[in-house]
């Protein structure tokens, strides 16, 4: 599998933009811009509807333009008011403003119903009795030709007389639908006689029990489009095929005729961005909802820890191309390190914790080290750090029988406590029952406060602590990739994706944090020194922080895969 963003051109110059700017020379619309993102609110965004949000604000943006904000809000059945208030978060979290467009498709609904009207009139619509099942049946397929409906020659009368029955509800649900009267030997199966109308016995979000049917997506899009005036509809490319579908209605109406451009919808490694599939780990318990930090919805992503201006930022980096490619999720992870690199504050947390005793070091004395909170950014200034005695360090920053190449601290060797001083390692005591290490022994070097040596002594190894009679307990859940397979639909016969599920997504552990950090708040953002960057948890509490591990400062899967 190729893991690359495939692109025509380089950023700012794709060939939507190309096709945008070559309108606006040849005063196609007017010269102006107006883009419309159309979400159904059936779910919550993720990572690729960031990609399509970017690109119709942002290509508005660029053009003196703006974009419509609208819902695709055609099916009462799967619609929430849930999932809208979530899609309008979240855009405005990314950064983008619709101003005074925001638009429902259901508010074009009085709308659409007359444009039906209209079809029927001019002979171009019919209300078939056809089951969807016997719909199908009589489609064809590639290479037959479909059978025309054995209703489709009724007359204008009886079909105004039959829809206007199927809009005052006195039909059954599914027993009629009102087609479109096109072709059923096209090559385009969307041509053949698609359907326009159904009826859903089914309360709206917003209006109500007023319409008992209601328009399909390709027959509400591009008259919505129509309506709002809409000059460049952007589409992902399963629409490709919808194209000839989106012209015949706007050009059997007769009324203004925007352009359907198609792109590449995102793909990304080891994720799913289907919301079928999105609803399937919600609902079958595989996360913990649609803010699950494994899960690529923007969501979850802002509560693990991601901003929006790195998601800007990759959406800008992988570019807008004509055919489907994969994106290699480091690309998403390396954008948000630079990002956190350049503006979270530097903290000590020990993830899996040992003692260290200072044997000479005062039992009762308590001072304070001064610690940067960002060395690439001055401004941020220092804090101070509590040491004492007794501190933790990581774990894996001692071993008995060192390997080669192994700099950090090991009996009889010296290394630097962060910010603090020089420690040699003396011996250690072990559980006896386990014959795990419990506690390190060593001594310090007075001389050597701040983290340095006046005689020019230098060690290689340098270890994070935190002091063990002022540091907090908190719980850290370190996330890792939702999935174990690049493409998690690379399954045998009549294998599922969740089949592909990683059980090591999650691990939540007990760490010893600094003090500091007992005040922090949900969302901020921190680099733990070399660990990785964290998020505080909506799950925290004053003095018991929760985070969430963004990302591990470098590519880990990748080395593990090796």
């Amino acid at each position: 599998m190729t893991q690359t963003a495939d692109t025509e051109t380089s950023a700012g110059t794709d060939f939507i933009r190309a096709i945008v700017a070559d309108d606006n020379r040849t005063g196609r619309f007017g010269g102006n811009v107006i883009t419309r993102f159309p979400p159904e609110p059936n779910g919550y965004l993720h990572i690729g509807h960031a990609k399509s949000a970017c690109l119709n604000f942002g290509l508005a943006a660029e053009n003196g333009g703006h974009c419509n904000m609208r819902f695709d809000d055609t099916n009462p059945t799967r619609e929430e008011v849930e999932y809208v208030n979530s899609i309008l978060n979240d855009v405005q979290w990314l950064g983008w403003d619709w101003g005074d467009n925001l638009f429902y498709a259901s508010d074009y609904f009085g709308e659409l119903y007359e444009m039906a009207v209209d079809l029927i009139r001019k002979g171009k619509a019919f209300v078939d009795d056809l089951t969807f099942d016997e719909i199908q049946e009589y489609r064809g397929t590639l290479t037959e030709p479909g059978r025309e409906s054995p209703y489709r020659e009724r007359s204008v009368g009886e079909n105004l007389d039959l829809f206007r029955q199927m809009r005052a509800g006195e039909f059954d649900e599914g027993s009629r639908v009102l087609r479109a009267k096109i072709d059923m030997a096209s090559p385009n199966l969307q041509l053949r006689d698609p359907v326009l109308y159904r009826i859903l016995k089914a309360s709206h979000h917003r209006t109500g029990d007023d319409w008992v049917i209601y328009p399909m997506y390709d027959f509400a899009h591009g008259q919505s489009d129509s309506i709002e005036g809409v000059t460049h509809s952007i589409c992902t490319l399963e629409f490709e095929v919808h194209r000839a579908l989106y012209d015949w209605c706007l050009d059997a109406l007769e009324i203004y005729h925007p352009q359907q451009i198609e792109f590449a919808r995102l793909n990304l490694t080891y994720t799913v961005l289907s919301k079928r599939r999105l609803i399937q780990l919600v609902e079958g318990g595989y996360v913990n909802g649609w803010d699950d930090p494994r899960m690529p919805t923007l969501s979850g992503l802002r509560r693990r820890g991601y901003t929006p201006e790195a998601i800007r930022d990759f959406c800008e980096r992988i570019g807008v191309a004509k055919r489907d490619t994969w994106t290699d999720i480091a690309l998403l992870e390396n954008c948000i390190r630079e990002d956190l690199n350049r503006r979270a504050p530097r903290v000590m947390a020990v993830l899996d914790p040992v003692k260290l005793v200072i044997e000479n070091y005062p039992e009762d004395q308590v001072e304070y080290v001064e610690s940067e909170n960002n060395p690439e950014d001055a401004s941020a200034g220092h804090r101070s750090l509590p040491f004492s005695r007794t501190v933790y360090i990581e774990r894996d920053d001692f071993a008995e029988d060192p390997p080669r190449g192994f700099y950090r601290l090991s009996p009889g060797r010296e290394v630097r406590l962060k910010d603090a001083y020089y420690v040699t390692c003396t011996g250690v005591a072990k559980d006896e029952a386990t014959g795990k290490i419990a506690e390190i022994r060593c001594v310090y070097d007075p001389e050597t406060r701040g983290g340095t040596s006046a005689d020019g002594r230098r060690v290689r190894g340098t270890s994070h602590w935190v002091s063990a009679e002022h540091c907090l307990d908190a719980e850290v859940r370190i996330y890792d990739h939702l999935f174990l397979k690049e493409d998690p639909s690379d399954l045998p016969d009549g294998g599922d994706f969740t089949d592909n599920l990683n059980p090591d997504s999650l691990r939540t552990i007990t760490a010893k944090v600094e003090p500091s950090l007992a005040e922090a708040q949900p969302g901020d953002r921190i680099q733990f020194l070399r660990q990785g960057y964290f998020c505080v948890d909506l799950d925290s509490a004053p003095g018991a922080p929760v985070f969430n591990r963004t990302v591990a400062l470098r590519d880990s899967w990748a080395r593990r895969r090796g």
